[in-house]
Protein backbone atom coordinates (compact mmCIF):
# COMPACT_ATOMS: atom_id res chain seq x y z
CA UNK A 1 0.00 0.00 0.00
CA UNK A 2 1.16 3.05 -0.81
CA UNK A 3 1.69 6.29 2.33
CA UNK A 4 3.01 9.46 2.70
CA UNK A 5 6.62 8.89 3.69
CA UNK A 6 9.25 10.57 5.94
CA UNK A 7 13.11 9.94 5.45
CA UNK A 8 12.94 6.76 7.79
CA UNK A 9 9.89 5.24 6.40
CA UNK A 10 11.86 4.62 3.05
CA UNK A 11 14.77 3.98 4.98
CA UNK A 12 13.22 0.74 6.43
CA UNK A 13 11.37 -0.17 3.18
CA UNK A 14 14.75 -0.33 1.74
CA UNK A 15 15.60 -2.29 4.49
CA UNK A 16 13.58 -5.16 3.85
CA UNK A 17 14.68 -5.32 -0.02
CA UNK A 18 18.38 -4.56 0.78
CA UNK A 19 19.06 -5.03 4.37
CA UNK A 20 21.55 -2.87 5.76
CA UNK A 21 22.72 -5.55 8.33
CA UNK A 22 23.83 -7.44 5.40
CA UNK A 23 26.41 -5.23 4.43
CA UNK A 24 29.69 -6.28 4.01
CA UNK A 25 31.70 -4.63 7.21
CA UNK A 26 33.85 -2.12 5.75
CA UNK A 27 30.94 -0.58 3.87
CA UNK A 28 28.78 2.25 5.26
CA UNK A 29 25.44 1.64 4.01
CA UNK A 30 22.33 3.58 5.83
CA UNK A 31 21.30 6.37 6.19
CA UNK A 32 24.06 9.09 5.96
CA UNK A 33 22.96 12.71 5.73
CA UNK A 34 19.55 14.28 7.14
CA UNK A 35 16.34 14.25 9.59
CA UNK A 36 14.82 11.28 9.87
CA UNK A 37 11.45 12.53 10.48
CA UNK A 38 11.56 14.76 7.13
CA UNK A 39 8.50 14.29 5.15
CA UNK A 40 9.45 13.22 1.35
CA UNK A 41 7.31 14.42 -1.63
CA UNK A 42 9.76 14.30 -3.99
CA UNK A 43 12.92 11.23 -4.32
CA UNK A 44 16.17 11.46 -6.85
CA UNK A 45 17.65 7.94 -7.50
CA UNK A 46 20.93 8.18 -8.76
CA UNK A 47 24.21 5.91 -8.91
CA UNK A 48 27.05 8.05 -7.40
CA UNK A 49 26.10 11.52 -5.33
CA UNK A 50 28.52 14.20 -7.43
CA UNK A 51 28.11 17.32 -6.44
CA UNK A 52 26.52 17.77 -10.09
CA UNK A 53 23.71 15.35 -8.88
CA UNK A 54 23.04 16.95 -5.73
CA UNK A 55 22.34 20.45 -7.58
CA UNK A 56 20.25 18.68 -9.87
CA UNK A 57 18.17 17.36 -6.80
CA UNK A 58 18.09 20.82 -5.02
CA UNK A 59 16.86 22.36 -8.58
CA UNK A 60 13.75 19.90 -8.77
CA UNK A 61 12.86 19.87 -4.80
CA UNK A 62 13.99 16.98 -4.20
CA UNK A 63 13.87 16.13 -0.18
CA UNK A 64 16.23 12.74 -0.60
CA UNK A 65 18.45 11.16 -2.71
CA UNK A 66 18.79 7.56 -2.41
CA UNK A 67 22.26 6.01 -3.84
CA UNK A 68 24.00 3.25 -4.80
CA UNK A 69 27.69 4.67 -3.28
CA UNK A 70 28.12 6.29 -0.26
CA UNK A 71 28.06 10.04 -0.42
CA UNK A 72 31.19 9.13 2.85
CA UNK A 73 32.63 6.34 2.37
CA UNK A 74 35.73 6.52 4.41
CA UNK A 75 36.56 8.77 7.08
CA UNK A 76 37.14 12.71 6.28
CA UNK A 77 38.46 15.21 8.19
CA UNK A 78 36.46 18.09 6.91
CA UNK A 79 33.45 19.44 4.91
CA UNK A 80 34.21 22.40 2.11
CA UNK A 81 31.75 23.67 -0.17
CA UNK A 82 32.23 21.34 -2.82
CA UNK A 83 31.66 18.60 -1.00
CA UNK A 84 28.50 16.09 -1.77
CA UNK A 85 27.51 15.55 1.64
CA UNK A 86 28.00 19.51 3.09
CA UNK A 87 26.04 20.53 -0.40
CA UNK A 88 23.23 18.01 0.64
CA UNK A 89 23.34 19.35 4.46
CA UNK A 90 23.10 22.80 3.04
CA UNK A 91 20.06 22.24 0.95
CA UNK A 92 18.00 19.97 3.45
CA UNK A 93 17.85 17.39 1.38
CA UNK A 94 18.99 14.00 2.71
CA UNK A 95 20.92 10.91 1.44
CA UNK A 96 19.94 6.59 1.95
CA UNK A 97 22.78 4.90 0.42
CA UNK A 98 22.33 0.96 -0.43
CA UNK A 99 26.11 0.05 -0.96
CA UNK A 100 26.50 -4.10 -0.69
CA UNK A 101 23.76 -4.71 1.05
CA UNK A 102 22.33 -3.70 -2.83
CA UNK A 103 24.93 -5.98 -4.39
CA UNK A 104 24.04 -8.86 -2.28
CA UNK A 105 20.23 -8.02 -2.24
CA UNK A 106 17.59 -10.39 -4.88
CA UNK A 107 16.28 -8.07 -7.14
CA UNK A 108 19.52 -6.04 -6.77
CA UNK A 109 22.31 -4.63 -8.80
CA UNK A 110 23.36 -8.14 -9.85
CA UNK A 111 19.90 -9.23 -10.77
CA UNK A 112 19.68 -6.32 -12.39
CA UNK A 113 23.07 -6.78 -14.12
CA UNK A 114 21.86 -10.40 -14.95
CA UNK A 115 18.43 -8.72 -16.41
CA UNK A 116 20.27 -6.24 -18.49
CA UNK A 117 22.65 -9.02 -20.11
CA UNK A 118 19.36 -11.21 -20.76
CA UNK A 119 20.48 -13.89 -18.11
CA UNK A 120 17.08 -14.93 -16.67
CA UNK A 121 18.12 -18.09 -14.80
CA UNK A 122 21.30 -15.97 -12.78
CA UNK A 123 21.19 -17.10 -9.09
CA UNK A 124 24.05 -16.36 -5.99
CA UNK A 125 27.61 -18.05 -6.36
CA UNK A 126 26.95 -18.62 -2.45
CA UNK A 127 24.49 -18.79 -0.06
CA UNK A 128 26.48 -16.10 2.30
CA UNK A 129 29.31 -14.05 2.64
CA UNK A 130 30.50 -11.52 0.57
CA UNK A 131 30.64 -13.66 -2.36
CA UNK A 132 26.99 -14.36 -2.33
CA UNK A 133 26.72 -11.16 -4.76
CA UNK A 134 28.23 -12.83 -7.66
CA UNK A 135 25.70 -14.10 -9.75
CA UNK A 136 26.11 -16.89 -12.10
CA UNK A 137 23.98 -18.24 -15.29
CA UNK A 138 23.74 -21.06 -17.50
CA UNK A 139 24.32 -19.97 -21.18
CA UNK A 140 23.97 -20.90 -24.96
CA UNK A 141 27.24 -22.19 -25.56
CA UNK A 142 29.09 -18.96 -26.58
CA UNK A 143 32.42 -17.36 -27.53
CA UNK A 144 34.66 -15.26 -25.29
CA UNK A 145 34.30 -12.15 -28.08
CA UNK A 146 30.95 -12.89 -28.80
CA UNK A 147 30.18 -13.01 -25.10
CA UNK A 148 32.37 -9.31 -24.88
CA UNK A 149 30.40 -8.16 -28.02
CA UNK A 150 26.88 -8.72 -26.21
CA UNK A 151 27.93 -6.69 -22.83
CA UNK A 152 29.61 -4.14 -25.04
CA UNK A 153 26.08 -3.78 -26.73
CA UNK A 154 23.40 -4.12 -23.94
CA UNK A 155 25.93 -1.93 -21.62
CA UNK A 156 26.40 0.56 -24.42
CA UNK A 157 30.30 0.28 -23.23
CA UNK A 158 33.21 -0.56 -24.05
CA UNK A 159 34.93 -3.78 -22.73
CA UNK A 160 38.16 -5.41 -21.97
CA UNK A 161 38.32 -9.16 -22.47
CA UNK A 162 40.89 -11.67 -21.87
CA UNK A 163 40.01 -14.83 -23.62
CA UNK A 164 40.93 -17.70 -21.94
CA UNK A 165 40.12 -20.06 -25.08
CA UNK A 166 37.38 -22.21 -23.78
CA UNK A 167 34.18 -21.80 -25.00
CA UNK A 168 31.79 -20.56 -22.89
CA UNK A 169 28.66 -22.47 -21.33
CA UNK A 170 28.69 -20.87 -17.70
CA UNK A 171 28.97 -17.44 -16.53
CA UNK A 172 29.30 -15.56 -13.47
CA UNK A 173 28.88 -11.92 -13.28
CA UNK A 174 29.19 -8.77 -10.45
CA UNK A 175 28.81 -5.54 -10.85
CA UNK A 176 31.87 -2.98 -9.76
CA UNK A 177 34.61 -4.23 -8.40
CA UNK A 178 34.61 -8.10 -8.05
CA UNK A 179 37.59 -9.01 -9.35
CA UNK A 180 38.58 -10.48 -6.43
CA UNK A 181 35.35 -13.35 -6.68
CA UNK A 182 38.12 -14.50 -9.60
CA UNK A 183 38.98 -17.51 -7.79
CA UNK A 184 35.30 -18.27 -6.42
CA UNK A 185 34.17 -17.81 -9.59
CA UNK A 186 36.60 -20.45 -11.16
CA UNK A 187 36.47 -23.28 -7.95
CA UNK A 188 32.46 -22.95 -8.95
CA UNK A 189 33.18 -24.29 -12.87
CA UNK A 190 32.66 -21.17 -14.72
CA UNK A 191 34.06 -20.36 -17.91
CA UNK A 192 33.64 -16.64 -17.82
CA UNK A 193 32.91 -13.42 -15.58
CA UNK A 194 31.85 -10.31 -16.12
CA UNK A 195 32.70 -7.19 -13.91
CA UNK A 196 33.25 -3.66 -13.75
CA UNK A 197 36.97 -3.42 -12.79
CA UNK A 198 39.93 -5.16 -13.79
CA UNK A 199 43.57 -4.58 -13.46
CA UNK A 200 46.54 -5.99 -15.39
CA UNK A 201 47.44 -8.54 -13.13
CA UNK A 202 43.97 -9.89 -12.23
CA UNK A 203 43.61 -10.54 -16.29
CA UNK A 204 46.73 -12.47 -15.98
CA UNK A 205 45.13 -14.10 -12.83
CA UNK A 206 42.31 -15.23 -14.62
CA UNK A 207 43.75 -16.47 -17.78
CA UNK A 208 46.42 -18.96 -15.85
CA UNK A 209 43.20 -19.61 -14.36
CA UNK A 210 41.65 -21.27 -17.51
CA UNK A 211 38.77 -18.42 -17.05
CA UNK A 212 37.96 -15.94 -19.62
CA UNK A 213 37.04 -12.33 -18.02
CA UNK A 214 35.04 -9.16 -19.41
CA UNK A 215 35.87 -6.03 -17.62
CA UNK A 216 32.93 -4.08 -18.87
CA UNK A 217 33.06 -0.55 -16.59
CA UNK A 218 32.18 -0.15 -12.96
CA UNK A 219 29.56 2.72 -13.66
CA UNK A 220 28.24 0.29 -16.79
CA UNK A 221 27.59 -2.87 -14.57
CA UNK A 222 25.65 -0.98 -11.34
CA UNK A 223 23.87 1.34 -13.05
CA UNK A 224 21.13 -0.50 -14.54
CA UNK A 225 20.02 -1.08 -10.90
CA UNK A 226 19.20 2.69 -10.38
CA UNK A 227 15.81 2.14 -12.49
CA UNK A 228 15.21 -0.44 -10.59
CA UNK A 229 15.09 1.10 -7.42
CA UNK A 230 13.20 4.00 -8.39
CA UNK A 231 10.22 1.42 -9.95
CA UNK A 232 10.37 0.02 -6.27
CA UNK A 233 9.98 3.31 -4.60
CA UNK A 234 7.20 4.49 -7.08
CA UNK A 235 5.01 1.43 -6.26
CA UNK A 236 5.36 1.66 -2.86
CA UNK A 237 5.34 5.66 -2.28
CA UNK A 238 2.76 8.52 -2.45
CA UNK A 239 5.77 10.58 -3.27
CA UNK A 240 7.39 11.63 -6.74
CA UNK A 241 10.75 9.09 -7.83
CA UNK A 242 12.59 10.65 -10.40
CA UNK A 243 16.15 9.44 -11.61
CA UNK A 244 18.81 11.70 -12.30
CA UNK A 245 20.80 10.48 -15.46
CA UNK A 246 24.25 10.12 -15.39
CA UNK A 247 27.30 9.09 -17.41
CA UNK A 248 30.36 7.24 -16.69
CA UNK A 249 33.20 9.35 -15.50
CA UNK A 250 35.22 7.12 -17.77
CA UNK A 251 35.49 8.13 -21.67
CA UNK A 252 36.66 5.00 -24.00
CA UNK A 253 38.95 6.10 -27.21
CA UNK A 254 39.80 3.54 -29.83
Amino acid sequence: MKCNPTVKDIYDFIDTIAPFAAQCEWDNSGMIVGESLKPVKKIAVVLDITPEAVKEAAEMNADLIVSHHPVIFRAVKSFTDNDPAFLLAKNGIAAICAHTSLDIAKGGVNDALASALGFENAVPLTECGEASMVRVAEINESSADSLAKLCAEKLSTGVRLADSGKSIKKVALCGGAGADFICDVCAAGCDAYITGDVSHHEFLEAKALGLTIIAAGHFETENPVVTVIAEKLKEHFDAEVEVINQTSPVTYHI
